[in-house]
């Protein structure tokens, strides 16, 4: 199997500057940071937090920040300055590597799992999957299920668009559901508008 810099720079990178129209390489659509997140606000036992960053920590490769509150909230009982959530972001090849296990190991140790959806790509081309239990990477032991907690994956890229960046995704392996490469077709000129049979703009 090759390597995921192999597979993006051999087939991914030609392919995509073929169907796009892109004048160079340098161009083309790339994964440029993966943030991991999760939120904390509702625990208050200090060892349950403890054991989130520990977890964080295995997963990422990285120690986690903590993310505090910019603004007081009295209705949340929440107080400016108090921690609620951590994040780390991953960039090189450490979130390369990161990618490739998020394709091939763990989404598809998802239960039930039947495709990604397409909604989880905003307009922005930026990509974030939600995970119910962390339990779901191969880190994390099994006495953690009983303290299993959510988090969320973010995968930042270079696209301009949400068809560049679907199209980016595909090539890599990302399995979404209801969707072929043939429905995702990139076009980077935009001197013309493609028009219809009775010479509207469509």
């Amino acid at each position: 199997m090759k390597t995921f810099d192999k597979h993006y720079k051999e087939v991914v990178l030609p392919q995509l500057a073929k169907e796009g129209g892109y004048s160079n390489f340098m161009a083309v659509p790339k994964i440029e940071k993966v943030v991991i997140n999760t939120g904390v606000g509702s625990v208050k036992d200090e060892n349950k937090k403890k054991s989130i960053v520990e977890s964080i920590s295995m997963i990422a490769g990285l120690i986690p920040s903590p993310r505090k509150a910019k603004t007081s909230i009295a209705s949340f009982k929440l107080r400016e300055g108090q921690v609620v959530g951590y994040a780390v972001t991953l960039r090189g090849q450490r979130m390369r590597d990161f990618v490739s296990k998020l394709i091939n190991v763990i989404i598809p140790r998802i239960r039930d799992f039947r495709g990604l959806d397409l909604n989880i790509v905003d307009s922005m081309g930026n990509m974030t999957i939600g995970f119910r239990d962390h339990t779901v990477f191969p880190e994390t032991s099994e006495h953690d299920v009983r303290s299993a907690f959510g988090l969320a994956v973010t995968v930042t890229t270079t696209a301009k668009t949400k068809k560049e960046a679907l199209a980016l995704f595909l090539k890599l392996g990302f399995p979404f559901k209801k969707a072929g490469e043939e429905n995702i077709a990139i076009s980077t000129n935009r001197k013309s508008p493609v028009k219809n049979k009775f010479g509207r703009k469509k």
